[in-house]
C-alpha cells in the first residue's frame, strides 16, 4: 500500500491518530506507542512532525509506514511532500498555510491520497473544487496541539455542522479534529452532522493516544465508540422511538406521570434565582425530587444519580457549572434539558447559548418564539428581555423540525400553542391557559416539568436490560417525556384557572402548583388536545 501502487487505497477514517512524539509520557518510546495504538484500532495514522530536521522526519515517517504496515493501515505525512515521496507514504495532508492543493495533486503520484485542513465554508467548497480526497474539519475545541488563537480557527460543533452540509452529495469524507477525547466523542460524534444527517467519517486525535500511559486502551475505547455510533443507521435525529398516534402520545403520557411517582426522579436544576422556589415546588408536586447545584465542583458526583438535567441560564450565572455539569450529564447519558431563557436579548446570551450547545449535546431544546428564533438564527420574532415580541412564526412546524434536525435534539416552541419536534414528527399541543403568561417562570416551570419526565424515562431505560452502546448520548425515548412535561403544566393551568378561588395571577401561581400535584393519568387522557404530523 504506497502512492506507488496502481489503485488508491481505501482509508477508514474511523480512528485517525495523529503523531506527536512531543506528548509521549515518561517511559514510552514513539514506536511502541505507535504499535500498542495500531493494536487497539487506529485506522489511519498522520506523522506530524514541526520541528524536526529533515533527516529525522524521514527516517520517523520509514519507522511508522513500516510498523503501520504490519496491520494494512496506511500512513499519510504532514506537509511534506518530499518526505511523503522519499518515505513511500500513501499520501499527505495539507493545512490552508502549507502547500496549496493543486500544486500538491502535480506532484504526487495520482493514487496519492491528499487531505485538507478546513475552518470554514470556503475552505470545504475549495478542497471540493481541487479534489481532496478527505477533509480534517476544525477545531472542535480549543487545543494545545495547535495553534487556533487566530480568529474563526475553532468552529465548535455548529461551524462544523455547517461544513458538513457542504460536503452533502459528494464523496468526499471528513474527520473532525481538536480537543478530541473519550469524555466528548459522543458528542462530538452526534453533534457534527448535518441537517439532512450527514456524519462524520472518523476523528482525529492527537494527544487522547499519544500522552496516554494505554495508549492501546486509549484506542480501543475510541474505536468501540466509533464503531457503535456508525452501526447505527443515520438519521437526522435520534432519542426518540415514534409512536404511532395522538392517542399513542396521550397514554404514554399518563404512564409517564405514573413513572414519576414511582421512581421519583433527580431533577439536577441549574437555573435562574427568579425561579428557584416555584421550580423546585413543581418538581416536587409531579412527585420528583429537585435539587439546586451550580458549583463545577459538583457535577461530577450529581451526574451519576440517575434523573435529568435542567440547564437555564436565565441570569446568565454559572456558566462554568453549565459546562461541566452537561458534560458530565453527556458523559453519563443523563438527558438534558436547555432553556436559553432571552437568548436574543443581547450579545453575551447569544455567545454564551453558543458556547453550552458547542460543548455537550442537549436531548431538548425549550424556548418562546423570540428564544427559538435566535438559536435558530432567525429574524421572524424579536426579544423584549425574555419576552416574544410580535405574532410568531407564519409556520413554527417547519421552525421547530429544521432546529431539531440541525441540533440533533427534540425541540419545543412554547406559546399559545405548543410545538414539539424531534426533526421527523411535530406534535402541537393546544391546552393551556392565558394566565400562564402573567406569572413570573412559567415557562422556566415549563423546562422543569420537561426535565422530569425526561429524567424518570431515562431511569425506565436504565432499568432495561440491553447492551450498553457507548455512542449513544441517552437511552430511550425522549420525545414522548417533552410531550409529557408539555401537558403535565398545561392542563394543571386550565385546572387551576378554573378554580373559583383564583381571581388572578397572584391567586393563580398557588393554584397551579396544587394541580400539578393533583394530576392523575386520567386527567391527562381526557383532557389532553394534541395532534401528530409525520414526514
Amino acid at each position: 500500500m504506497t502512492v506507488t501502487s496502481q489503485a488508491k487505497p481505501h482509508v477508514d477514517y474511523s480512528v485517525y491518530l495523529v503523531t506527536g512524539r512531543e506528548l509521549l509520557p515518561r517511559g514510552k518510546t514513539y514506536t511502541e506507542c505507535l504499535e500498542e495504538a495500531l493494536k487497539g484500532g487506529v485506522t489511519v495514522v498522520q506523522v506530524r512532525e514541526k520541528t524536526a530536521e529533515t533527516g529525522e522526519f524521514l527516517s520517523i515517517a520509514r519507522q511508522t509506514i513500516e510498523i503501520c504496515r504490519r496491520y494494512n493501515v496506511p500512513v499519510l505525512i504532514n506537509d511534506r511532500i518530499d518526505i511523503a515521496l522519499a518515505s513511500g507514504a500513501d499520501g499527505i495532508h495539507v493545512g490552508q498555510t502549507d502547500m496549496p492543493l493543486a500544486e500538491a495533486r502535480k506532484l504526487l503520484p495520482p493514487n496519492a491520497i491528499i487531505g485538507v485542513s478546513c475552518n470554514n465554508i470556503e475552505h470545504v467548497k475549495a478542497a471540493i473544487a481541487g479534489g481532496a480526497d478527505y477533509l480534517g474539519l476544525g477545531s472542535i475545541f480549543p487545543t494545545n496541539t495547535k495553534d487556533v488563537t487566530e480568529p474563526g480557527r475553532i468552529p465548535g460543533i455548529s461551524g462544523t455542522q455547517d461544513m458538513l452540509a457542504v460536503l452533502e452529495g459528494t464523496t468526499i469524507q471528513s474527520v473532525a479534529i481538536g480537543g478530541i477525547k473519550i469524555d466528548n466523542l459522543a458528542r462530538v460524534l452526534h453533534g457534527c452532522s448535518s441537517p439532512n444527517g450527514h456524519g462524520l467519517d472518523g476523528i482525529a486525535v492527537v494527544s487522547e493516544i499519544m500522552a496516554s500511559p494505554e495508549p492501546r486502551i486509549a484506542a480501543e475505547r475510541l474505536a468501540k465508540t466509533c464503531s457503535s455510533w456508525k452501526s447505527v443507521p443515520r438519521r437526522p435525529v435520534s432519542f426518540t422511538t415514534p409512536l404511532s398516534s395522538a392517542v399513542a402520545y396521550v397514554r404514554r403520557s399518563a404512564e409517564l406521570l405514573e413513572l414519576v411517582r414511582t421512581l421519583s426522579p433527580l431533577v439536577h436544576q441549574i437555573t435562574n434565582n427568579v425561579v428557584k422556589t416555584q421550580s423546585a415546588n413543581a418538581t416536587l408536586a409531579l412527585g420528583g425530587s429537585p435539587i439546586m447545584a451550580a458549583a463545577a465542583e459538583e457535577q461530577v458526583d450529581l451526574a451519576r444519580i440517575p434523573g435529568g438535567l435542567l440547564i437555564n441560564f436565565g441570569t446568565v450565572e454559572d456558566v462554568g457549572g453549565m459546562l461541566a455539569a452537561g458534560r458530565e450529564a453527556n458523559k453519563n447519558r443523563k438527558p438534558i434539558v436547555f432553556d436559553p431563557v432571552g437568548v436574543g436579548a443581547t450579545a453575551h446570551r447569544r455567545a454564551t447559548a453558543t458556547r453550552l450547545l458547542d460543548a455537550w449535546q442537549a436531548t431538548v431544546i425549550k424556548g418562546n418564539a423570540a428564544e427559538i428564533g435566535a438559536v435558530a438564527k432567525l429574524e421572524e420574532v424579536a426579544s423584549k428581555g425574555v419576552d416574544s415580541v410580535g405574532s410568531g412564526f407564519k409556520d413554527p412546524a417547519t421552525v421547530v423540525r429544521t432546529l431539531a434536525r440541525k441540533q440533533r435534539c427534540i425541540v419545543i416552541l412554547s406559546g399559545h400553542i405548543d410545538y414539539i419536534s424531534d426533526g421527523d414528527t411535530v406534535i402541537q399541543v393546544s391546552n393551556g391557559h392565558p394566565l400562564l403568561s402573567q406569572i413570573t417562570g412559567s415557562g422556566c416551570m415549563l423546562g422543569t416539568t420537561v426535565a422530569t419526565f425526561c429524567g424518570a424515562a431515562s431511569m425506565e431505560a436504565e432499568k432495561e436490560p440491553s447492551e450498553t452502546d457507548p455512542g449513544t448520548l441517552v437511552k430511550g425515548d425522549m420525545l414522548s417525556p417533552a410531550v409529557a412535561g408539555v401537558l403535565a403544566l398545561t392542563i394543571a393551568s386550565e385546572r387551576a384557572a378554573a378554580r373559583d378561588t383564583v381571581l388572578g395571577p397572584g391567586s393563580f401561581l398557588p393554584a397551579l402548583i396544587d394541580e400539578l400535584s393533583l394530576l392523575t393519568p386520567d386527567t391527562i387522557e381526557s383532557s389532553a388536545k394534541i395532534t401528530v404530523n409525520t414526514l
